[in-house]
């Protein structure tokens, strides 16, 4: 096969058609609205425990808002999510 002829075969595969990808994944379809962010009483996994990184951020606003007992290492997923909120908003975080 001569350099031409496989430029040519590279040119033409398959993988190397993209162009229609972005318009059939749901991540990047303004159309689709089912992976925009969800109350927390509707998560699926919201009474799960919460993870590492809600604990460790969910202690830090406690402590910056004076305010310990909103720290509980035994709440959920959602609850901490609310509580999170509520606290970074208190603590003029958004």
């Amino acid at each position: 096969m001569t350099k031409a002829a496989a430029k040519s075969d590279a040119k033409s595969s398959p993988k190397a058609d993209t162009r229609s990808a972005s318009n059939e994944n749901p991540k990047t379809d303004p159309k689709d609205v089912s992976n925009q962010i969800k109350d927390p009483d509707q998560w699926t996994t919201g009474g799960e425990p919460m993870t590492g990184a809600q604990a460790s951020y969910l202690k830090t606003l406690s402590e910056e808002t004076k305010e310990p007992e909103a720290f509980d290492p035994d709440l959920d997923k959602a609850e901490a999510s609310k509580r999170i909120d509520a606290l970074r908003k208190e603590a003029g975080h958004g």
